[in-house]
């Protein structure tokens, strides 16, 4: 008969992982979901079972601290101090002893049994009959993420899935887009972020949350692995979280998917037929070959990662988006993690409060209650929360107000006082002398792929006893808001070389306190970065953007002469700053700003969305079109 080792670990009252786990270690066979015995057979490895998942317990002396609990477990320190206090509500520091009943509440957060050294060994756990017990952890969906480089069928893969697992059960097959939606097959539940990949990552990550739990990564079979696809990588690896790999167009006549799994290994990704732990799916988003089998892959991924939550724990959630739209208000998308939110609830999220008036799931149905890995609208708060954002309870709207208000007075003041990600080259000696720093993070971007090679090659050879250069992305093209947020994640600086910032980019660095360093000279890149690892950082005068200006006529004013009359599109610009004037890009003049005009007054400067007359030192030639980026150069205290 065929044995469901799901059913098998809701006798043992484990998660189906542990199961799956402690047959591998049997070595009884099984294809991940079940397998064959007749009775005596089944018999004897329900006893081989009991004494095997029994066995995993630890022992520890009478009344012992986190940090010999941290010992014994092998887990972080931090890990088992934080259980402490967010499961536990207990409060405790390392040399804390703790009471009997604290650490066997304690180490079952990890999935063990503790067994302290004057207490007499318990009996091999045993399946009961009655099918389990009601409340506590239980199996909760996997989180998943797609990412890939563009036109490799991330969104044609989406697509298929919704067409054939969700569309359909939808009223009139149309969807309400919440940045999340479910599939349920028989096997089980996923929840897929329908979000932009790194943001799933980097921007949540970087505000301390961690709601993904699988990140396929689609690389199409025709084209193998491509720039975006090494930064995909490198999101996922940044973030631990386990990666399933779905070579997608295997339909096309020029695909090659040994291609690609040859490439892989080139990033640390080893796939199973090389002896490696990463699970390949060929699959085709058009025809749909293949794509059941990476559903199974995610859901057998999902119980040897034993997933598990307490739909009656303590709430908590994470803010996937969020948006001010007309007539609703704020609206955000919330991933439940742990608990269930319910639709009478007062809640805290980030710096905002409100009283839940109505929630949703991603077919626009109405809810009023939602459990773990559940993606969810709600409505009520009374602004706009940021992505990341934690979700807490309140004991009435009047305490989540102060909470938020209070978070947002000290948030205020941090940031006025210090940047709270992000890291300076100056700051880098400051981090040595304090021995706080073993890696300096650096993320590259060059105008052509062989700077790329020759910048990152020269700078991973810099280093010294503390500390070494540590190149955690590179690539050509401008420096992107998706380089920001990686580098406020991974407190990482950013190099460009030969390139310049975006100014969505820059926007992003300066909120992030992101330090972004542009050379055109490799040799002074160079001995930047080997005086901040030898903590030598000379001072030096740097480029500033001050904004950007749109020359959009010509005309002759007595006494100027001819005046540029421009528009401010971005920042500001101010009178003798320094700028650069490009023509379709192309760089035609640099020098400084002459005389500055609002109206007919002379002015010292002019911001976002002004109009203004500009004259240029010894310079006439401009002409309608012409953009304008001012800049000035500022001393960087080392």
């Amino acid at each position: 008969m065929t044995v469901n080792i799901a059913d098998l670990a809701k006798e043992f009252e484990v998660a189906p992982g542990t199961v799956y786990g402690a047959l591998n270690d049997l070595g009884i066979e099984h294809d991940g979901m079940a397998f064959e015995a007749d009775n005596d057979s089944l018999a004897l490895i329900k006893e081989a079972l009991a004494d095997h998942i029994g066995s995993k317990e630890i022992v520890l002396k009478t009344n012992p601290t986190p940090r010999d609990v941290s010992n014994a477990l092998g887990v972080p320190q931090a890990d088992v101090q934080k259980a402490l206090l967010t499961k536990l509500k207990v409060m405790a520091t390392l040399t804390t002893a703790l009471k009997p009943d604290v650490v066997e509440k304690l180490v079952s957060q990890f999935g063990y049994t503790a067994r302290l050294e004057d207490a007499p060994a318990p009996k091999p756990a045993q399946p009961k009959q009655n099918g389990g017990k009601k409340g506590g952890a239980r199996t909760r969906p996997p989180v998943v993420t797609i990412l890939g480089h563009v036109d490799h069928g991330k969104t044609s893969l989406l697509d298929y899935i919704r067409k054939a697992n969700v569309a359909a059960k939808e009223h009139g097959g149309i969807t309400q887009h919440i940045g999340a939606y479910q599939v349920s097959l028989p096997e089980g539940t996923i929840t897929f972020l329908d979000t932009p990949g790194h943001a799933a990552f980097t921007n949540m990550r970087a505000r301390g949350a961690q709601v993904t739990d699988i990140a396929i990564l689609v690389v199409a079979a025709d084209d193998g692995i491509m720039p975006q696809t090494r930064e995909a990588i490198q999101h996922a690896k940044n973030a631990k979280v386990p990666i399933i790999v779905a070579v997608n167009k295997i339909d096309r006549p020029d695909a090659n998917p040994d291609k690609v799994m040859q490439q892989l290994p080139e990033f640390n990704v080893i796939p199973e037929a090389y002896g490696g732990d990463t699970i390949i799916c060929p699959v085709s988003a058009i025809t749909g070959e293949g794509v059941p089998h990476l559903l199974e892959m995610i859901l057998l991924q999902a119980e040897v990662l034993q997933l598990t939550a307490d739909p009656k724990g303590n709430l908590e959630g994470s803010v996937i988006e969020a948006k001010l739209e007309k007539g609703r208000g704020p609206v955000a998308t919330v991933l439940v993690q742990s608990g269930t939110l319910k639709i009478t609830d007062n809640i805290v999220v980030g710096q905002t409060y409100g009283r839940m008036k109505a929630m949703t799931d991603y077919r626009g149905n109405r809810m009023t209650e939602a459990g773990p890995s559940t993606p969810v609208e709600i409505l009520g708060l009374n602004d706009v929360p940021q992505a990341g954002d934690r979700i807490e309870i309140a004991v009435d709207e009047r305490a989540a107000r102060e909470i938020a208000e209070k978070r947002a007075t000290i948030s205020r003041a941090k940031s006025l006082e210090a940047p709270s990600r992000g890291m300076t080259l100056s700051q880098l000696r400051e981090r040595l002398n304090t021995q706080e720093l073993k890696d300096l993070n650096l993320i590259i971007k060059a105008d052509v792929q062989g700077s790329v090679e020759a910048v990152k090659g020269m700078l991973e050879k810099v280093k010294n006893e503390e500390v070494e250069a540590k190149v955690i992305l590179s690539g050509v093209g401008s420096i992107t808001e998706s380089d920001i947020l990686l580098a406020s994640a991974s407190e990482a600086i950013v190099i460009g070389f030969g390139v310049k910032a975006e100014p969505g980019a820059r926007r992003e660095a300066e909120r992030r306190r992101v330090e972004i360093r542009t050379y055109t000279i490799i040799y002074e890149l160079i001995e930047d970065i080997e005086a901040a690892v030898k903590g030598m950082l000379e001072p030096k005068y740097e480029e500033q953007h001050l904004g950007t200006v749109e020359i959009r006529v010509r005309f002759q004013f007595s006494k100027k002469g001819i005046i540029a009359g421009s528009y401010v599109t971005e920042g500001k610009v101010t009178r003798n700053a320094q700028c650069r004037i490009r023509r379709a890009n192309v760089l035609v003049y640099e020098g400084k700003i002459g005389t500055l005009k609002h109206l007919k007054d002379d002015v010292k400067e002019v911001t976002l969305g002004m109009e203004c007359g500009l004259t240029f030192d010894d310079w006439t030639d401009f002409k309608e079109g012409d953009m304008v980026e001012a800049f000035e150069m500022v001393q960087i205290n080392g």
